[in-house]
């Protein structure tokens, strides 16, 4: 790289930037964040995964949510609204399965993880204090709807934190 003129860097930079859907997000985001949009578009497509439009069937796939954790952290995108992000997908869920109880032991194994993995990284960043309330409701919540894991809940907070 030491060899290459600057206008050649520069070249090799745009070919990237054309070429790499990754570089091209990456420098777009850096130069322009809107983390407020991306974060909105975010909650959309979690949501869309229980209520989604036009009548379809809900697919409630925890891979959907995963995804667009990774791919923020990535992005290096506000920790905090991550974190809130990680609860809305708890909460979500637990909307709709006030409305339309699911039976499948796995949904419930994986709302449990995703439960864990929410803590682990609201510890690690220190918002415990914002998060407090909306947790509590998801223990809460889990319990009144007689989730089959909602114990497991309470124990991953007391282990956790």
């Amino acid at each position: 790289m030491k060899e290459l003129e600057r206008e050649e860097l520069e070249a090799q930079v745009v070919d990237l930037y054309d070429r790499f859907k990754n570089v091209k997000e990456f420098y777009d985001f850096s130069f322009n964040p809107n983390e407020d949009k991306r974060y909105q578009i975010a909650k959309q497509k979690i949501a869309k995964e229980y209520f989604p439009e036009n009548g379809r069937k809900a697919k409630k796939r925890r891979s959907v949510a995963q995804n667009i954790f990774k791919h923020f952290l990535k992005l290096e995108l506000n920790p905090e609204l991550i974190a809130d992000l990680m609860l809305f997908n708890l909460e979500i869920a637990q909307t709709y399965t006030a409305e339309y109880p699911i039976k499948q032991a796995a949904f419930y194994k994986s709302m449990l993880k995703s439960f864990r993995h929410a803590l682990v990284f609201i510890g690690e960043h220190g918002f415990e204090t914002q998060f407090t309330a909306r947790i509590s409701t998801v223990i809460e919540m889990a319990h009144q709807q007689k989730w089959e894991n909602a114990e497991g809940f309470e124990r991953s907070l007391k282990e956790l934190w």
